[in-house]
């Protein structure tokens, strides 16, 4: 690879950073970050800590990130900003391999990555995930590894492909082990030169037939993108919408000779069909609700970033060619796009959470006080939908304030879901905290009585009676005496 080329991608990985942002504490960053943070200070969270070390003991993702830290001496924020700008990078330099197989032009190569980058905060059909978050998690890291596994498969070079493979498993087995079936898939057709097969993945997750518990269809309630048949009609298009277009894109792989492209359009049909039917098994039938954690659907994730690719290699090959305009006309309306679209999706915070610049948003401000002012061996509660509440932006209390809370229902429904034995004592959690939204000072006693809460964040105007030290626009902290 040139210098030239080496300058080129990471052009293109800082400007998919400030078209799409970048939010170290938000959304499923409160289900790692605070495993990461335990590992380097043992001492904290005291309380609930079940309900992420869950994560942790099955991913050496926290220990990646912990060990970068102890080995760089660089604080905890700068760390996790470097593997963002890190996991775009490789992930793009994956892509720039995977186009090369593809598409002999190198227009078309590069409109291929340029795609990619600028679709990094596509959402995937109704998985509720993206190409790539705008925040370090395992699924970024299993994101390249898998791209440079498929890579290393077409070129044969399948301990390459294997090392990568190991490293997605390292950090998250489940998104692992679609790559590894598509990987497989893919092989079994190369060698055998087949248009069509069919291979199915075996998944790291133990499973029961019996009817689930009340505790747990509780908490699934909450992730109703596991369930197909919950599904929109257009979230079903992306579903199915995929399969025309990769059979159009094998016609057209045929038509000009590239027989990578071929197979791989082909491999990828089989791959959603055989997931497809998978869903349906595990979502139709009540008993089966426990299975639906699997989450076969998540496969999707792996097809668009190869479609992704595709696409913008067949754009950039037979319509933008070397006419800069065109290149203009496709890609600045589409950045401005996606930049638009996040900046609805986290209107009260900075677009680039810088690690040297401090919070805007009023409710990361309130959670970074409680780290800095309460003891470690505090206990939060706070209203179990917050993550919910226009303004909060989905900011992580647990990975901000780095103290314990009380069970929630985002992001702690989905350890339950994944790991039903959490079920019980969170179902009991949120049943004490019904109606949070009416809550007085004496409802706040008992759940310090019952639970040993000793620290409660409210919604301004705030609850008479309450002795709050911290204050904003948005949130009061306040301390149960």
């Amino acid at each position: 690879m040139k210098a030239k080329e080496v300058f080129f991608l990471l052009c293109l990985t800082f400007g998919a950073l400030l078209v799409h942002g970048y939010h170290p504490w938000a959304e499923d960053a409160e289900i790692y970050l605070p495993g990461v943070e335990k590992i380097l200070h043992p001492h904290l969270f005291p309380h609930n800590a079940d309900f992420f070390e869950v994560y942790a003991r099955m991913s050496l993702f926290h220990r990646y990130l912990a060990w970068s830290v102890e080995l760089s001496h660089l604080r905890l924020p700068v760390v996790l900003f470097l593997w963002q700008v890190a996991s775009i990078f490789l992930f793009l330099l994956a892509c720039w391999h995977l186009s090369g197989r593809c598409f002999a032009d190198p227009k078309a190569r590069w409109a291929g990555v340029a795609m990619a980058a600028a679709l990094l905060t596509l959402p995937v059909a109704g998985t509720a995930l993206y190409v790539i978050d705008q925040y370090v998690n395992p699924r970024n890291f299993a994101a390249f590894a898998a791209v440079f596994a498929i890579v290393d498969v077409l070129e044969e070079k399948y301990s390459w492909a294997t090392l990568w493979l190991v490293f997605a498993a390292s950090v998250h087995p489940l998104m692992a082990a679609f790559a590894l079936s598509f990987a497989a898939l893919l092989m079994v057709m190369k060698k055998l030169k087949l248009d069509f097969a069919w291979l199915g993945s075996l998944l790291p997750i133990s499973f029961s037939f019996q009817q689930p518990s009340r505790a747990y269809h509780e908490a699934a309630l909450f992730k109703s993108f596991h369930y197909i048949q919950l599904w929109q009609w257009y979230e079903w298009l992306g579903i199915v919408g995929p399969i025309p277009i990769l059979w159009w894109f094998a016609r057209m792989a045929r038509s000009r000779g590239s027989r990578d492209l071929n197979l791989l359009c082909h491999a990828l049909i089989i791959y959603d069909l055989v997931y497809l039917i998978a869903a349906l098994i595990v979502d139709l039938p009540a008993r089966f609700e426990s299975l639906a954690r699997i989450q076969p659907l998540r496969s999707l994730h792996l097809l668009y970033v190869l479609l992704i690719v595709f696409a913008g290699g067949f754009i950039g090959e037979r319509i933008l060619k070397n006419h800069v305009w065109r290149w203009l006309a496709l890609f600045v309306p589409l950045c401005i796009g996606m930049y638009i679209a996040q900046r609805q999706l986290f209107p009260a915070s900075a677009h680039v959470e810088w690690p040297w610049a401090g919070q805007r948003n009023p409710w990361a401000r309130a959670f970074l006080w409680a780290r800095e002012n309460t003891p470690a061996d505090a206990f939060f509660a706070l209203d179990p939908l917050y993550n919910r509440i226009p303004g909060e932006d989905m900011q992580g209390f647990r990975a901000l304030a780095q103290r314990s809370r009380m069970a929630d229902g985002i992001k702690d429904s989905g350890a339950v879901t994944m790991f039903p034995p959490l079920a019980e004592e969170w179902y009991r959690q949120m049943q004490a905290q019904t109606g949070w939204k009416n809550y007085t000072a004496s409802d706040f006693q008992r759940l310090r009585r019952d639970y040993g809460v000793s620290w409660v964040i409210v919604q301004q105007p705030g609850v008479s009676g309450l002795s709050c030290p911290y204050r904003n626009s948005a949130v009061l902290v306040c301390q149960l005496n």
